[in-house]
């Protein structure tokens, strides 16, 4: 689970975000269509979800007493960067 939500959700899946978040910026800055940025933007949302579902999942699973305070911090991130 923590390496579930450290490294795959915090790190990569950020990154990801960023990336994504950049290039459509840089679509938008490139005169590209509107619907283009926006394909961009939300390209990672499945992935975005996946995170948030694996380590609900993986949550229940080991019952910890941090397991809370990983499926939260998941959700927030999960609405930031959708939002974001």
């Amino acid at each position: 689970l923590s390496t579930l939500f450290w490294r795959d959700m915090l790190l990569v899946g950020t990154a990801v975000n960023l990336a994504l978040a950049f290039a459509a910026l840089m679509a938008l800055g490139f005169k590209a269509p509107l619907w283009v940025a926006l394909t961009l933007h939300f390209a990672a949302v499945p992935y975005n979800l996946f995170l948030f579902i694996a380590i609900g999942k993986r949550a229940r699973i080991e019952g910890s007493p941090g397991a809370s305070f990983f499926t939260a911090t998941a959700l927030a991130w999960l609405i930031a960067a959708v939002v974001v």
